[in-house]
Formats: structure tokens, C-alpha cells, sequence
């Protein structure tokens, strides 16, 4: 069985990534710092903060999925999800400090993209156990190490960094534990016990389409549908 490449994984990513920044409405910008926006940026974290939510669940059935086949598996999924639980309330901290209150984030329903994204991930556990799971761990930390920490930063500069600090306090806990490691660590073995690594890659190509997705509805919500309440 062919083996993870961290090298091709990376690659892919960054070719898949560029296709979004083509296709979706100022992704390019937002992820070079170049702009932001107040109510897409409240948006962004509101959908972050249901989405960690959604994300641990589905972590947590692939953990029952790898049951008793690979204790060493099951200890590194359970290590991450440890480190992660409660960490929305690191955004949430911030979306009160721009006036957004925990009955509004409570009556936010998520993107339908989010909703596929994560039908996808419970369904796929259910017949490939958990390497489509880890697979999309990896991305979440591979995508944060590389572009959250240009987001916040043009976020802090536009808004104050007192409306950053709960995502920075996010951002420096995972630079802190390696979790980009720790989940390459454990997407390697998942694919390698429970996948195939070209599986691996057709579902890296899935998850960032439907981030896609998520970040052109994000904008037509917020800037998009401002824009036409206003011409």
C-alpha cells in the first residue's frame, strides 16, 4: 500500500487552495491580509466557533471508530481532541466583544456547505473509519498555520487587537502543542490502517472545495447581501 507523502499532501493542498482564491470572491484578499470586512469577519468566527463544535463530534465517532484495531491510533485522536475541546469559547470571548451575544451564536444555523462537510465527514467514518476524519484534521491545522494567523492580524489592525485576543490566545495554543505534527503523525496512520493514500488526496480535494463553497456563501450572507440592500 502506497504510503502518505507529506510532501505531495502539502503540494495538493496549496495547488487546491489556489483554485479557490480564483473562483471565490475576495479569498485572495482575505488570505494575504490585503481586506476584511466587520460582518464577514463576524460571520468567519460565528461559523468557527459551530464549526469546532460540529468538528469535535465527528472526531470523537471516528474515535469510537478506530475502537480497540489500533491503540496507538486511538491514544494520538484522543490527544488532539483533548487539547481542542472547549476551545470555541477562545472565539466566542471575541464575538461578545464585538456585541454578538451567546443567544444570537445559539440561533446562527451553519452554512450549508459546513453541513455537507461534516454529513461527509460522519458518513465516511462509517464506512472508512476514521482516515477521512484525520485527513481533514490535518487541513484544519496545515490551513491554520499557514493563513489564520494573516487573518487575525488584519483583523486586529482594522477592528483592535482587543477583538483578537480569544482567536490569538487559539492561535498561540496550537503553535504551542505542534498540532500541524501531531496530526500529520496521525493521518499517516490512520490512512496507513484504515485508507489508502490516494483516497487520502481525493478527500483533501473534497473538504477544500467545500471550504470554497463555505467562504462564497460566507460573502454573499454578509457583503453581498449589504451591497444589494443598498444599490
Amino acid at each position: 500500500m502506497t504510503k502518505l507523502d507529506r510532501s505531495r499532501l502539502e503540494s495538493l493542498a496549496e495547488e487546491l487552495m489556489e483554485k479557490q482564491f480564483q473562483r471565490v470572491t475576495k479569498l485572495r484578499e482575505l488570505h494575504a491580509g490585503e481586506w476584511t470586512d466587520r460582518d464577514y469577519y463576524i460571520r468567519h468566527i460565528t461559523e468557527t466557533v459551530l464549526r469546532i463544535r460540529l468538528n469535535n463530534e465527528v472526531d470523537t465517532y471516528a474515535l469510537f471508530k478506530v475502537g480497540s484495531k489500533d491503540d496507538s491510533l486511538a491514544a494520538k485522536l484522543a490527544q488532539y481532541l483533548a487539547e481542542e475541546f472547549g476551545h470555541e469559547g477562545m472565539f466566542t470571548r471575541d464575538l461578545n466583544k464585538f456585541g454578538f451575544t451567546s443567544e444570537q451564536l445559539e440561533a446562527t444555523d451553519v452554512f450549508p456547505a459546513t453541513k455537507q462537510l461534516m454529513g461527509y465527514l460522519r458518513l465516511e467514518a462509517d464506512k472508512r473509519g476514521p482516515a477521512p476524519t484525520t485527513v481533514w484534521d490535518w487541513f484544519v491545522e496545515w490551513y491554520s498555520d499557514r493563513y489564520n494567523q494573516i487573518i487575525t492580524n488584519k483583523a486586529a489592525e482594522e477592528f483592535g487587537t482587543e477583538f483578537t485576543q480569544g482567536t490569538q490566545t487559539h492561535l498561540d495554543f496550537d503553535e504551542s502543542h505542534d498540532h500541524d505534527e501531531l496530526m500529520f503523525r496521525t493521518v499517516s496512520q490512520a490512512v496507513e490502517g484504515f485508507g489508502s493514500a490516494e483516497q487520502a488526496y481525493a478527500d483533501l480535494a473534497t473538504y477544500i472545495e467545500l471550504i470554497g463553497d463555505y467562504f462564497q456563501e460566507l460573502y454573499d450572507s454578509t457583503v453581498g447581501a449589504r451591497e444589494l440592500a443598498s444599490a
